[in-house]
């Protein structure tokens, strides 16, 4: 099996030098096994070995983030982490053109503190398990990508996002919430805490051509070679001996996820404290009014 994987390295590092020498010719990738892993979750190998495997979101219609569904992306990506072949992860959308709308509004709205308790814990896990995978991850982002969608994207390694009107962005503000101080660390990562300072007050949803220009994203491509590219990023990844590579990102990492760690209670509370007051349930209820009124 050791001998096997270097040569599978020996054979990216050939294949991202040649790709890099040529001209960006759009390949379909390789489709194998897609397979059910729970109502919201898929996952399908985008290689022969398995190496590199697409976990698809399909909670219908807007992949929003409910408990439900963030435990089956927690217990899929920690599957995934024991998967002794897999060694990448792209994270996609299967329900059209969003990535993720977000955290579930019905969530908090009208929430108990033992519901909304319930919720945050399952989101704190997500992340810290998605923040500190071992496993290479790339966001395939084929559509809007506001608030929670942002936080998985920006918490990958790397983020490819389709051309097109598409926005991306923590915009809690613009719906009376607060980002909790992980995400707004996470984004400040990537960005700088200038445009931070000011997107963050804002609740800005940037085009992908902005957010290219802020580091918010790596790559803007067409829709057809988006799963393609994010191979082809995932490959790169993997010319590097895993232990290595997954050793310097956890230094890298856990400083900005050992603060939520330290503090996950007071962060629950934090929470509850404030998307349980009358002002942020007012809020979240216009919003609920909108969301009924464009459906009908």
């Amino acid at each position: 099996m050791t001998l096997f994987r270097s040569v599978r390295r020996s054979q990216r590092l050939l294949t991202c030098l040649s790709t890099s020498l040529s001209s960006p010719v759009a390949v379909a990738p390789r489709r194998f096994l897609c397979e059910n892993v729970g109502s919201f979750v898929s996952v399908e190998k985008m290689d022969e070995d398995g190496s590199i495997q697409r976990l698809i979101m399909k909670r219908t219609p807007a992949n929003a983030l409910n408990r439900e569904f963030l435990t089956q992306l927690t217990s899929t990506l920690k599957r995934l982490e024991k998967d002794e072949d897999c060694k990448a992860v792209v994270f996609s959308s299967g329900v059209g053109k969003i990535f993720s709308a977000g955290l579930d509004i019905m969530e908090m709205y009208k929430a108990t503190d033992e519901s909304a308790t319930a919720f945050w814990k399952s989101l704190q896990d997500f992340w810290l398990t998605l923040y500190l995978s071992p496993l290479v991850t790339i966001a395939a982002i084929g559509g809007a990508s506001p608030a929670g969608g942002c936080l998985i994207s920006s918490s990958c390694d790397r983020r490819l996002m389709v051309e097109g009107k598409y926005t991306i962005g923590l915009n809690e503000t613009q719906l009376g919430i607060v980002a909790p101080s992980w995400f707004k660390d996470v984004f400040v990562n990537l960005v700088g805490q200038r445009e931070a300072e000011r997107a963050l007050q804002l609740g800005t949803l940037f085009t992908a051509e902005k957010a290219k220009s802020i580091g918010l994203i790596d790559e803007i491509v067409p829709p057809d070679q988006l799963l393609q590219r994010a191979v082809e990023e995932a490959e790169v990844y993997l010319t590097i001996p895993d232990k290595s590579r997954s050793l310097t990102k956890k230094q890298l990492r856990y400083e900005t996820a050992e603060k939520l760690i330290n503090k996950r209670d007071f962060d629950v509370k934090q929470f509850t404290g404030l998307v349980l007051t009358d002002q942020v349930q007012s809020h979240l209820e216009m919003y609920v009014a909108m969301l009924k009124a464009r459906k009908g």
